[in-house]
This record gives C-alpha cells, structure tokens and sequence, in this order.
C-alpha cells in the first residue's frame, strides 16, 4: 500500500499507483491534522468574513452570502463550474489527478471535513473515475474546470467510469456502497482550488517521457551498429569537457548499451595508425550529426524531463489551496497558490524538448530511407524486390507527418495568457493546455519511436549483423522482433505500428 500524507510522495509512488494498482491508505497523523483544519475554521469563520464561505466567488467576492445560504454556495460552485466540454481524459490522468488532489488536501490545510479525503482515497482504490472533460482550465485559479467534475462526482452527481462502464455517479455509488460526500464549510472550494489536474496529467507525461528517451538512446546505439560508426563521439573523454549532467547521463547510457559490440570502431586503429593512405575516404570521417550528435542533442531533453518531474513532484506536494486555513498559527491567509505557472512553464519545455527527441528519431529514420545517405541499404530498408516492393516507405510518411504535428503543438502555452472571469482571472497561466498538449506530443513520438524501431529491425536483418551486435541491443533487437517479425512482402503496417508503440509505452528497454 502506499501512505498519503505525513510525507511528500514521489514518482515511485506515482508509479505503484497507477501502473502497478497499489492501493492508498491515509497516514492518519495527516488525518488529524485535516480533521484539526476543519474543526480551526468551523470555530474561526464565526463573524468573520473570509472569502468563499460567506462572500460570492471570484469578482462576485463582494457580495455577502447569508448564513442560510452558506453550504448552497459550496454546490452552486460544484454545479456551476462542472462546464467541461471535449473528449473525457483518460483513467490514467484522472486516477493521478485524484492523487495529486488527495496529496495536497492531506496537508491539513484546506479547512475540509476528513470525509472528502477517506472518500476520495475510496475512489482511488474502486476504480471509481469522474468523467472529465478535457477544456476548461485556464490554470490560474486552479483547474476549476476539471475539478469541478472531480467534486461533481463526489457529492453523487455527474457521471463516473467504474469497471470499464460509463455510468451516473449515483449507480456507483449504489453498486460500491459509499457515501456521497456533504458540504460543511468550504469543501467545494477547497476541492476545486488548486493545480492537481495540470499536475496529475503532467506527472504522468514525466512517466512516460523517461521511457520514452531511453527507447531514443536505444535506437540511437542501434543505428550506429548499423552504420558501424566510430565510437568516439560517445566517449567519456569528449562528453565530460562539456559541463552539463544530461549530456554524461546519455553518455553513460550510450556506453553501457554498446557495450561488447563488435560494430562500432575505434578511430585510433584506423585512422591514427599512419597506414591509411586513401586520398578519398570509403568510410565516412565523421557520422551526419543525427548520428555524431546524440548526447549533445539527448542530453538537454533528459535534463529538462529531470527539471520537469522535480517542479511537478514539489506542486504535488505543495497546498495549492486559496484561502490557506493555517489552524497552526490559528490564520486564514489569502493568495494565489493555485496558479499553475510553474507546472505550466514545465510542460512547454517539456513539449519543446520531446518535439526535437522525435525530431532526431524522424532524421534517423531517413537515413536509414534514403540509400544515398547510408549507402548500404536498400531504399526505404526494402528487403523484397525494389521497384515492385516499397518496404517501410509508406511509413516514413506517417513519421514525417507526425513529427509536423508536434512542431505545431511545441508553441508555449504558457505565454498565451487571455485575461477571463471579468477580468478577475488577468494573467493566467494555461496550464492544463500545456500538459494535455505535451501528453499528446508525447503519445505522437512513440508512434514515431515505433516506426523508426520497426526500420532498424528491417536493416539489422537485411545486413545480417545479430551476432556482432552487443548483448543488450542484441536482447532488443530479439525482444521487438516477437511483436513485428521480418517481412518481405508489402502488407498493412498500421497493426504492426500500433503493437509497437504499446509496446514501447508499457515496457523500458532495460538501459538506465
């Protein structure tokens, strides 16, 4: 089981969660400290006036809500707010967001009775998922928007997905036998306040991207097997006298993987032996950079999926709330903690940087195509009769066209701020927008990762180099091949290319 509360999670945590279906428990020192929350502000917002239990929302802060009136507010703003529209977000990004929103109400700042958590932790654990729409955060305010649907669930409103059925919430509930939560005091406000489903979705989009860059080191030292590069520009001489630590990590990776090869070449057997005496090379002096270049072009990528996971982890772990109701020093403090600037600045540098990842992956891949660059494969890695078989070329297209779609989604959000909610809401940060648009770049790029693997797999077999490879891209090559075998014979790829990139998404290749 994995404990929420009394201390920050991380991504193992995240991991065990939602791919290994861990179940939650509340640590329940964190329990009290929501329980003693709630109690502080029960007794402190008597005849006082605090923001969101006895004044309207947003720039309706200025109007009074009377007494009578006070728990109605909380599901006005539930039911006001649940206005998504667009496809649902995926169980995944909502059993994230429900950690995220459960990680941060534990703090025991937020002011709201224990029921919402032990419920939430509940749905956590039923598979219980709201349905979501992905539009309609802004990410300043929180992601009011999508979590309004979270609460809309919660109070047995809306609708659910339960065991792979879309239901109403109200037949889930009958069927697990929980409870609706009530409104007391400010749980409305508190559920939806906050940056958990830019954070849930960009927690998840960390996940995938550190699988996703080790299959691109792992394509990287398959091609340069296949082109019997030189081994230098992957050396730890070279690397290290540039100061950056993304750039050593790849090269540490690169070395491992090509480690017992007998494709690669040393340089100074060759070419610092004073016995080559050719005016014009056969071999190629230096590689095209998208083979020479991968530590230097990888390394930044890995850095910024680093910077990513450390900046979403701290918002996760962070009261993302407004008010903050601090029983501790007995205080109700007004701010901004939900903005989502932070997580939003991340996920456009995170989408910048898987873009040029798929881009190095669709450059690769040409090479491979184009037998003028190569000179020693068959166009498009066609292993039937050229002319009358086409091999992977109707692929590249895919690729190509793919790799453009992430070039146009890599504009950041983040700088897209349109002032909303009558100008209440002036700067925002948008989010939610950059990590769904990252999730989609990301989602993109393995499908690139899969057609550029299914072509080094055609070129491995076509040169017939298995037994000189090194023992773990060997182990690749042989692991890929059970799901798309060699061929000869045009047929549909797109089954091929689909059982790969669940493949790549489900599995590392073993190189970190």
């Amino acid at each position: 089981m994995v404990e929420i509360g009394g201390r920050d999670i991380g991504l193992g945590h995240f991991q065990k969660i939602l791919f290994g279906g861990e179940p939650v428990v509340l640590d329940e020192k964190a329990l009290t400290d929501v329980e003693n929350s709630f109690s502080f502000l029960k007794e402190f917002s008597r005849e006082k006036v605090i923001y969101g239990i006895n004044t309207g929302l947003g720039p309706m802060s200025q109007y009074r809500v009377q007494e009578k009136d006070r728990l109605a507010l909380q599901y006005n703003l539930i039911r006001s707010h649940a206005a998504g529209s667009g496809y649902p977000l995926k169980d995944i990004h909502v059993r994230a967001l429900m950690v995220a929103r459960l990680n941060t109400l534990m703090k025991g700042y937020s002011g709201i009775h224990p029921s919402v958590v032990i419920l939430i932790k509940d749905f956590i654990n039923k598979g219980i998922y709201p349905v979501i729409p992905r539009h309609g955060g802004v990410g300043a305010s929180g992601d009011l928007v999508q979590l309004a649907h979270l609460a809309l669930a919660l109070i047995g409103e809306g609708e659910v997905i339960h065991n792979g059925e879309r239901m109403a919430a109200s037949e889930a509930f009958s069927l697990t036998q929980l409870v609706p939560v009530s409104m007391h005091i400010r749980e409305a406000l508190a559920l939806i306040n906050g940056t958990s489903a830019m954070s849930g979705i960009g927690i998840i989009n960390v996940i995938y991207s550190r699988r996703l860059i080790e299959w691109a080191v792992a394509a990287s030292a398959l091609i340069n097997e296949v082109v019997e590069s030189y081994d230098d520009h992957f050396s730890v001489e070279l690397n290290q006298v540039k100061l950056h630590p993304g750039q050593m990590e790849i090269t540490g990776m690169m070395q491992k993987i090509l480690s017992g090869s007998r494709l690669t070449h040393k340089r100074a057997e060759e070419l610092f032996n004073g016995v080559n005496g050719e005016t014009i090379f056969t071999k190629k002096i230096q590689e095209y950079y998208s083979l020479r270049c991968i530590t230097q072009i990888l390394g930044p990528v890995i850095d910024t999926i680093r910077q990513a996971e450390q900046v979403i982890l701290n918002e996760i772990n962070s009261v993302n709330d407004n008010p903050v109701i601090d029983y501790r020093n007995k205080n109700v403090f007004h701010g901004g903690n939900f903005h989502g600037d932070y997580v939003a600045l991340e996920m456009d540098k995170l989408k910048i940087a898987i873009t040029k990842l798929s881009m190095l992956a669709e450059r690769q891949l040409n090479f491979l195509m184009n037998d003028k660059l190569n000179g020693k494969l068959p166009p498009f890695v066609n292993l039937g009769v050229l002319g009358l078989n086409l091999g992977m070329q109707g692929a590249q297209f895919t690729a190509t066209s793919t790799v453009a779609e992430n070039q146009s989604f890599s504009t950041p959000a983040y700088i897209h701020s349109i002032p909303t909610n009558n100008d209440n809401q002036d700067v925002v940060s948008m989010g939610t927008n950059a990590a769904l648009m990252t999730c989609r770049i990301i989602e993109n790029s393995f499908e690139v990762m899969a057609i550029h693997l299914i072509t080094l797999l055609q070129a491995i077999d076509y040169l017939r180099i298995e037994e000189k490879m090194a023992s773990i891209t060997k182990n690749i090559y042989l692991e890929l091949r059970e799901l798309v075998p060699v061929f000869v014979e045009d047929h549909e790829m797109s089954p091929d290319i689909a059982r790969m990139k669940q493949h790549l998404l489900q599995n590392n290749p073993g190189i970190a």
